[in-house]
């Protein structure tokens, strides 16, 4: 039986455009099938943050400027945005699977993930979708809209929208039996749409963003995956990244990941959700470890010749 893989892309596989995406994809399908040469099932997770801002902003500046087109609302755009970056990725995949002559299928599922209605993340929006502005243009756009902004670490102003955990996702059942055939899939594109269940088997979708490494995580629990692997722009894991005294971490054990995190070492927009989301899965998943690096450097990693592994104690 082939050992299964969840791999969480970040934001630097996929770029910021659909023009950026067409240029990117080609290089994260060659190292996708890189695992999938070496004998791996492969199940893809990936973010959203700034398509899923960028589309819904542009049907809202549409319908307010005499567009013609209607409002639509956050979930909605979530699942477009699913839609194409999981086309483009699957056109990518498939072409370099065909090239190496592995004879698997690749599938996208739009999938939902549901939240629970009262997590306190409704209170207090945290998560930035879309494009950067200036200051003036972000109060402009607050003030004939209920969106919020922040500033984004120096780097311009961003919308802001709820990030519920993710607690359970809806077409799990079909993902296994894809992934029971060697399909690669594509799948919780963007966290997933955040679904609140009413009863069961009905669902309404929320405004908000579910964290593409929490649902990764949580998608690599459910499926019993050997392993869950957060691609990010950074090789390894450092801790006082950025200093005169930075220090890249080639493992970390559970206890060591939760003082580093005290200890403030990881960004809170950045690396700190992908070590809580490792921590989630291995201490849950019975022996499993997590894996860290780059997308460049994923095979290697897997080999264990790089990259940051995340083990039990």
């Amino acid at each position: 039986m082939n050992k299964r893989l969840v791999i969480a892309l970040g934001g630097n596989a996929l770029g910021n455009s659909p023009e950026d995406q067409l240029k990117l994809v080609d290089k994260t399908a060659s190292t996708i099938v890189d695992l999938v040469e070496e004998g791996y099932d492969v199940v893809i997770g990936h973010g959203n943050g700034p398509q899923v801002g960028m589309t819904n902003l542009a049907f809202e500046f549409s319908a307010k400027n005499g567009g013609g087109t209607p409002r639509i609302p956050f979930p909605e755009c979530g699942a477009m945005t699913q839609g194409y970056i999981g086309y483009h990725l699957q056109q990518a995949v498939g072409r370099e699977l065909y090239r190496r002559e592995l004879r698997r299928p690749c599938a996208s599922v739009v999938t939902q993930v549901v939240v629970d209605k009262n997590d306190p993340a409704f209170e207090h929006p945290t998560k930035p979708v879309g494009m950067f502005y200036s200051k003036e243009e972000a109060e402009a756009i607050m003030a004939t809209t209920d969106y919020t902004f922040v500033e984004d670490a120096g780097r311009g102003w961003r919308r802001v929208v709820p990030s519920p955990a993710p607690m359970r996702i809806v077409e799990l059942p079909a993902i296994e039996q894809l992934v029971n055939s060697h399909t690669v899939v594509i799948t919780v594109g963007g966290g997933g749409i955040p679904v609140i269940e009413n009863k069961p088997g009905d669902y309404t979708g929320v405004a908000a963003v579910i964290d593409k490494d929490r649902a990764s995580a949580r998608l690599a629990l459910d499926l019993k995956a050997d392993m869950l692997v957060i691609l990010t722009a950074v090789e390894q894991v450092a801790i006082n990244f950025g200093k005169p005294e930075q220090r890249n971490l080639s493992t970390m054990t559970l206890s060591e990941a939760r003082e580093y995190i005290k200890q403030g070492h990881f960004a809170p927009g950045s690396m700190l959700p992908k070590i809580e989301s490792c921590i989630r899965y291995v201490e849950r998943s019975h022996g499993s470890n997590a894996l860290i690096t780059s997308l460049e450097k994923a095979r290697e990693a897997l080999k264990g010749h790089t990259g940051t592994i995340i083990t039990q104690d």
